[in-house]
């Protein structure tokens, strides 16, 4: 409660509505540690691969964990924890939470478990689970030693508050990497708006039934090179048009030059991740998964 909820350079307030906030906010960052425990159960040194090894989205979390390991350091010297600590609850909330494990929960579940995505994406967050204990072991004392205690690996400090802040490469800060990240998240934003409109009416279920149409320029085009923005937008898959846009396209006032027409995935649901693709059915030993399950089973069988 002090050191998320109060400014103390003021006059303290407290009562049931504050206590409930911060019992709220406790649990997030408790449901983090658990989902990136989870998550890399039975982790070993021998996935991790490197940032230049890595997709773009994982080099912005680690970009993020830079900032955020800038800010910890200076409040921590300046005695200014409110800013820092509600700095770390968002990180959970907002870029982990709502958006980076929204994304690759389907790497973690689908992927076999050699591919270099789901190493990458465990690298990440093998190095968000040491960052994130050391950094609220002073706040959340009891929860950041049960989280450290409990990690898959023996390697490291019995206790976590036997340890230091880990040291962070000045290599992962890529701010052209985040300021084209933010406007992806706008992009994306979008197309979950539109999503979120089929829903409602009773057009898809899930987003994975959903083949979005996104019509965009070229700047917007070019953000999207080398990356699958079905992917990031969990769908089935995305058709990217610079068509004229047809009327009744979804769009967000604050995000101009970005229109969404949501159709239906075409193909068999893949029982295995979900995913509605023309390719399920033709595999000869996995007759109900697409062809990335059907390797990743045979890869778990082998």
């Amino acid at each position: 409660w002090v050191a998320i909820g109060c400014d103390y350079a003021e006059d303290q307030r407290i009562g049931e509505h504050m206590l409930k906030n911060m019992a709220d906010h406790y649990r997030r960052l408790r449901n983090t540690f658990r989902y990136v425990l989870g998550a890399l159960d039975g982790w070993s040194e021998a996935e991790r691969v490197t940032p230049a090894e890595m997709p773009e989205l994982e080099r912005w979390v680690l970009h993020r964990l830079s900032e955020l390991d800038a800010k910890v350091r200076d409040t921590a010297e300046n005695f200014e924890l409110h800013d820092c600590y509600m700095d770390l609850h968002n990180f959970c909330a907002v870029d982990l939470s709502a958006f980076y494990f929204d994304i690759r929960k389907d790497s973690l579940y689908c992927d076999a478990p050699k591919s270099a995505r789901r190493r990458a994406v465990r690298t990440v967050l093998h190095e968000i689970f040491t960052r994130m204990t050391a950094w609220l072991a002073p706040v959340l004392a009891f929860t950041a030693e049960e989280a450290w205690r409990s990690r898959p690996w023996t390697e490291g400090d019995a206790s976590v508050h036997l340890r230091t802040y880990p040291a962070t490469p000045s290599s992962w800060r890529d701010d052209a990497l985040a300021a084209k990240w933010a406007k992806l998240r706008d992009l994306r934003r979008v197309v979950t708006g539109a999503l979120e409109l089929a829903r409602a009416d009773k057009k898809i279920g899930a987003s994975l039934q959903a083949h979005p149409v996104v019509y965009l320029g070229a700047a917007q085009r070019a953000l999207l090179d080398g990356l699958d923005l079905g992917e990031i937008a969990i769908t089935s898959g995305v058709t990217l048009s610079d068509a004229t846009v047809p009327a009744g396209a979804f769009t967000l006032p604050d995000v101009a030059g970005i229109s969404v027409q949501v159709e239906l995935a075409e193909g068999g649901k893949c029982e295995r991740c979900w995913q509605v693709l023309p390719e399920v059915g033709a595999h000869q030993d996995h007759a109900t998964l697409c062809n990335r399950c059907a390797d990743a089973v045979g890869e778990v069988a082998a």
